[in-house]
Formats: structure tokens, sequence, C-alpha cells
């Protein structure tokens, strides 16, 4: 009933085929009749009385606030149905989520490949934190990825950072909760998200969940189980917020070591810095993203950004876009060396081009003395030139000497006249 109705909402848009469905809203698959392209159509279940309201949505002001970033998943347009009071929003279409992904892998993921992931997935929610906006629903299903480029979609759960507590108490889902999620009446900020993060760094390196509790008493007892209970004063910090009150035995957890034995220490260190227990302890996102562990991913950037300044100055004296690949490159070296010898060849004809004025020379009558010299000399003598019938000054010359060309005054006239050339250079814990 439901997806035959979105048929009336698109107009300009051919619906292919459904893609997801979830407690609030209904993805597909559609065909723009406008451009060809295909775009993932998310319709809301809830009808909406004016568009004012649809745009007062919490998701929809944030894409629009968050939008364009490279790992956030683009908004292309909203369509409002007035009659039935749907609201759909049109996004880019990404070929699947981080849990298809890795659904049913017998071997693990190469590590620079979680690398990336993780270094697209930490830039953001870095993007989303300096803009006063946390995710609250961070999981494998709403990380999408398309051609190893990551984006973080479904924001219905986010929320400011600037409002107050208490938030809701069962926003995220189960699995990836945080602790001051749920041992709090809804007091936790931003710092959930980096818990969460933190789960779905160990699933993409163990290919499974590392909290896969059935109820939130037993979420908490899985979460004890591998860190271990934490330090007394946080649990009656945490009972403070709580009205029904807890406790819980001391107890030593197995260590997430001994789950991911083959875990690198860099990796393993950032992963216990996000799943730091408090929260106030726990690595923030734009710390992450300086963790020795995307050191390599860093300094590539660099490099990048350095060598895009540098085109973008030789092509118009400022920087005017970035290059697509390294045959850009090359091709501003061609051009380069191609005009370099352009240069070269273009000066003779522009001295051929020069129009010359011929100049008549006086006539000299040269009057050779009668003795014949033979050499070497050590002195010339004076010569009498007549000029028109009128005697020159008398030139005496200096002491000279006359040498023969080596073969190593060649080498150097001939290296001299070269030019030179540089080189070119599931509902899986649900609530």
């Amino acid at each position: 009933m439901f997806f035959s109705q979105l048929l009336c909402s698109y107009a300009d848009y051919k619906i292919i085929k459904k893609i997801g469905e979830g407690t609030f809203s209904e993805v597909v698959k559609a065909q723009s009749l406008k451009d060809g392209k295909y775009y993932a159509c998310k319709t809301m279940k809830q009808s909406l009385s004016s568009l004012e309201q649809a745009n007062n949505l919490r998701e929809v002001q944030a894409m629009k606030k968050l939008n364009p970033h490279p790992n956030i998943i683009q908004l292309h347009e909203l369509i409002f149905d007035k009659e039935s009071g749907t609201l759909s929003l049109v996004c880019e279409l990404m070929e699947m989520n981080i849990y298809e992904y890795i659904r049913g892998r017998q071997q693990p993921l190469p590590e620079s490949k979680i690398r990336h992931y993780m270094y697209q997935l930490c830039k953001s929610l870095d993007h989303m934190h300096s803009n006063g906006i946390f995710h609250r629903d961070v999981k494998p299903e709403n990380i999408l990825i398309k051609h190893d480029v990551l984006k973080l979609g479904d924001f219905g759960s986010c929320r400011s950072l600037h409002s107050k507590p208490p938030y809701t108490e069962y926003i995220s889902t189960r699995w990836y909760r945080a602790p001051e999620c749920l041992l709090t009446d809804g007091y936790y900020s931003h710092k959930m998200d980096m818990w969460s993060v933190g789960c779905v760094f160990y699933e993409i390196i163990s290919l499974s969940p590392l909290f896969p509790g059935t109820n939130e008493l037993d979420q908490v007892t899985k979460i004890h189980d591998v860190l271990g209970t934490p330090d007394s004063s946080l649990l009656q910090k945490f009972r403070q917020s709580r009205a029904i009150s807890f406790d819980f035995p001391p107890r030593k957890g197995s260590g997430i070591s001994r789950l991911i034995p083959n875990c690198s220490a860099p990796s393993l260190s950032l992963l216990y810095q996000m799943l730091a227990y408090d929260p106030e302890e726990r690595i923030g996102s734009r710390a992450a993203l300086q963790h020795a562990y995307f050191r390599e991913l860093r300094l590539a950037e660099r490099r990048a950004d350095s060598l895009h300044m540098a085109i973008g100055t030789v092509e118009g004296g400022q920087s005017s876009g970035t290059p697509n690949s390294v045959d850009h490159m090359w091709r501003m070296a061609r051009q380069g060396r191609r005009h370099h010898n352009i240069k070269h060849v273009a000066e003779p004809r522009i001295r051929r081009n020069i129009q010359h004025y011929p100049v008549e020379l006086p006539k000299l009558n040269v009057v050779v003395p009668a003795p014949q010299i033979t050499y070497p000399v050590t002195t010339v003598p004076a010569l009498t030139i007549t000029h028109r019938g009128s005697p020159l000054p008398v030139i005496t010359s200096k002491k000279c000497h006359l040498r023969l060309a080596t073969p190593r005054d060649e080498s150097y006239r001939s290296a001299f006249k070269t030019y030179y050339m540089p080189p070119l250079d599931r509902k899986r814990g649900g609530y």
C-alpha cells in the first residue's frame, strides 16, 4: 500500500525497486526523468501537514547544514506531496553499507583498507561535531560505501550539541550504545558517537559484533566481560543520573587484544581509546584523526595538498582547482616542456624578421710597411693609415702572445653553445 503511494509522490522519478525499510521510513532506488541518473529516495512514513514542517525536521536541517562534504551523504532535493503529506529525501545512491560489505566474508579485510575506511568515518564525525551536531545512531547499516569512498548517512536521530540533556534513552541501536546511554537517564554527549565508531571498528576488523547484547542488562554484562567493571567513582556518577539504582560486582575483563590477537599495536591503541568506559577519557573525533594509526594517510593528504597548490600556482597564479589524476600533472609537465622548446626555436626567426638597414662604411686606404715580420713577435711596429688623404693617429700595440686552441677549449665552447634543458621531472541489536 505504502509502496504504491510513492508512485504518486515521485513526479520526476521512475521507481526501480525497493532497497530498504525502517521503522520510520522506506528507501527505494529511483531514476530521474530529467538527467537519467539513479538516486536513493527515502520517504517518511509519518505524514506531515506542510512543507514548512518538513523543512524543520532535524534530519533535513542537518543534511542541509552538513552538505557538501566528501564523507557525508549528499542531499539532492526534497519532494513534498501536499495531498498525502508524504516527504521524500532524494539522496545520492551508494553501492552498499558496511554491514552488507562484511557479511559472509571468510577472510579479514586488508589493514590498509580498514584504515582508509576508519579515517573517512572519523572525518565525517569530525565534520558533524565541529558543526554542532552529533549522530546518535552510528552503526554499520548507516555507513555507506561506493568505490572505496565512505559516507555517513541516516541523520534522523541526530541532535544539536548545544541542546541540554536528558535525551532519549533508547535512541541508538543497542549493540553500539555507549555505557552512559545504558546506565543513565539520557545524560550523554557527542562522545557516544565515538563509542559506536569503536564498535564498528572492531566489527570491520573481526567481521563480528563486539557487544551483541540481547537486552540492556545483557548488553552491560557483555561490555564488562571484555572491558571489566569501571571504577566505583564512575559508577557512582552514573547512579546520580539514573532513577533506578544498580550495582555490579567487580570483574576483570578479558581485554580486546585477546579477541583480535593479530591486530596491530596502533589500531589496538586507537580502539581502546574509542572504547574508554568513561566518556570524559574517550578520544574525540578530532584527536582520533591525529592518532598514529592514521599517520600515513595524513602525510599523503599533505603531499597531495602541496602538489595541488603548486599546480594551481603554475596554471594561473592561484589555485583554481584540484587535479583529478596523475595524468593531469604529466600533461602540465609536457606542456611546460613544449613551451620551453618553442621559445628557443622561435628566437632565430624573430632575429631574421628584424629589418636591417645597410650602413656604408668609409673606405680605408691601408699602407702596409715594407719589411715583413716573422712570428712570434714581441712588438708590432707602428702603422700609418691614410683615411681620405689624412693620416690617422699612430697605434702602438702592446706585447702579445699567440697560442693554439686546445681540445679543452673546444669542448668548453661546444658545451657553452648548447641550451640547458632541465629534466622532467538486519535488524541487529534493535531497540
